[in-house]
């Protein structure tokens, strides 16, 4: 397989992102979806420099193959994670944008790389994700990617599966 890259979203990527996110295999779990308005006032603030939430396009073979995002768990806000005191902690969000690139080990892929990236950073302690139960394909593709169950959680979109990889020892 072919490495996996990722490049910072831009302003240009809204109308595509929003598309993505119209798509039936990602509109089920990324609710409720967008209009390219709420896309462009969702994801500005990514690109403000210093913002510890940051959207990225991943490529593969240089082609768009989805989008990822990270942000710094502890104080994330809008009732998410308030017990959190670790400010190594990272939480990731993603999707692959084409459906018929599922279940070929692209998604886990993509998500190990990217943990990958963010353990570069000796301050980060630990990636965090947060799927639904009911989703078990990414359920399983993050345990691909390194990642162990915790628990299930309540969060503001509903009920989660906690989900923890570590920095490796």
């Amino acid at each position: 397989m072919h490495p996996i890259s990722f490049r910072p979203l831009r302003t240009t990527d809204f109308a595509m992102l929003h598309e993505w996110l119209c798509r039936p295999h990602v509109a089920e779990w990324w609710t409720p979806v967008p209009t390219l308005a709420e896309v462009e006032a969702d994801f500005t603030p990514m690109l403000a420099p210093g913002s510890t939430d940051r959207g990225y396009i991943a490529l593969l073979d240089g082609q768009p193959l989805g989008f990822i995002q990270s942000y710094v768990v502890m104080g994330s806000g809008g009732g998410w994670w308030e017990d959190e005191r670790d400010p190594g902690a990272r939480g990731i969000d993603q999707f692959l944008a084409q459906a018929d690139q599922l279940n070929r080990g692209l998604g886990s892929a993509m998500v190990r790389a990217f943990t990958d990236q963010l353990f570069a950073d000796p301050a980060v302690t630990r990636v965090q994700t947060d799927p639904s139960p009911r989703n078990l394909r990414a359920i399983r593709s993050f345990a691909k990617a390194g990642f162990r169950a915790v628990d299930e959680v309540a969060t503001p979109d509903g009920p989660a599966l906690l989900m923890v990889r570590e920095r490796d020892a």
